[in-house]
């Protein structure tokens, strides 16, 4: 028997009881979600990458952010948009290659949050040394290691799970978590556990640092008008995504490690994908609106193409005329 439960290819996947109509139509509507999106981040990276006055180190990091997004977001909608067409399953390389890409961009997430708090408080508290702080050299090191170091942690993770003996194929989510690999092996992998309370006090550990270095913000800038100013201008952004993206990823981690049964089960899939629909749209709205050389740049691109659009017609008419 242990040789055969050992022979897992395939998992199956729950949480679609759905008829074929409420799937088109839970299809089409998060087709549209998923563009919105791609349509917020890429917008918002191009912005970014186009004005060079954005060229910054609060902006390089809020593009890295949301190219996390994107990261985290390709590696469930495409599938999960497949599924709603189709049987709702998926291999074994498939299902380690999902969790690891949704596990590595929300570590991203976290480590690019720490960053952007890090640039806050030396811009705010320390503006004198900002500019010798944070060069170009040291934000390309801390750019790269915001990366690096979530990507091993989760190849560690996963690792750690190749090769273990399954008793059973079927997971009780919309998409592969390693968790719930995990409780499907016959005996659980010492490593694994090692190596997921580690990077969940690693984690927590950023969590403590963008907690206190808010905590430190709001006491500086609390005894200055022209410094409350620059934080509510500057710092309100990223404490809302900070905020939302927290909120977003405990519930998930709460409710998979603690959560019953006795809930719905539209309410567990809520539970289980709301940091996959929530942080990745608010955040290029909420950094979109509020920061105001990106609202300008965005504004800018709209004002050329209205502009462009109301000219094409003249010059068409123009040209016309002159040929006659």
């Amino acid at each position: 028997m242990m040789e055969n439960v050992s022979a897992v290819t395939l998992f199956t996947l729950s949480g679609l009881n759905f008829t074929m109509e409420q799937r088109i139509i839970l299809f089409l509507l998060t087709l549209l979600w998923y563009l919105m999106i791609l349509l917020g981040n890429v917008g918002l990276i191009f912005a970014i990458i186009m004005d060079k006055n954005l060229h910054e180190p609060m902006y390089i990091f809020l593009c890295n952010l949301c190219i996390s997004a994107l990261y985290g977001t390709v590696g469930f909608y495409p599938k999960f948009l497949l599924d709603l067409l189709s049987s709702h399953v998926i291999s074994y390389a498939a299902c380690m290659l999902q969790g690891f890409v949704i596990h590595s961009s929300t570590c991203s997430d976290f480590s690019i949050l720490a960053l952007m708090a890090y640039d806050r408080y030396v811009a705010i508290c320390r503006p004198l040394v900002y500019h010798s702080v944070m060069t170009r050299q040291r934000v390309s090191i801390f750019v790269f290691l915001s990366w690096f170091i979530p990507l091993y942690c989760m190849f560690m993770n996963t690792a750690t799970i190749l090769g273990t003996r399954l008793c059973g194929s079927h997971i009780n989510r919309v998409y592969c978590v390693n968790w719930m690999i995990v409780t499907l092996a016959c005996s659980p992998p010492k490593a694994n556990n090692a190596v997921s309370y580690f990077n969940m006090l690693f984690y927590f550990g950023h969590f403590v640092f963008i907690l206190w270095s808010y905590t430190y913000l709001i006491r500086t800038c609390t005894a200055s008008k022209e410094k409350w100013g620059k934080f509510m201008q500057t710092c309100m952004p990223h404490l809302i995504s900070l905020l939302t993206f927290t909120a977003a990823v405990l519930l998930d981690l709460l409710y998979m490690r603690f959560g019953t049964i006795d809930f719905s089960q539209d309410f567990h899939n809520f539970m289980a994908i709301e940091f996959l629909i929530i942080p990745p749209l608010v955040n290029p709205l909420v950094y979109g609106f509020k920061l105001t050389k990106v609202r300008k740049k965005i504004l800018s691109f709209v004002y050329i193409k209205r502009k462009d659009a109301k000219c094409h017609p003249v010059t068409s008419h123009i040209r016309g005329e002159l040929s006659n």
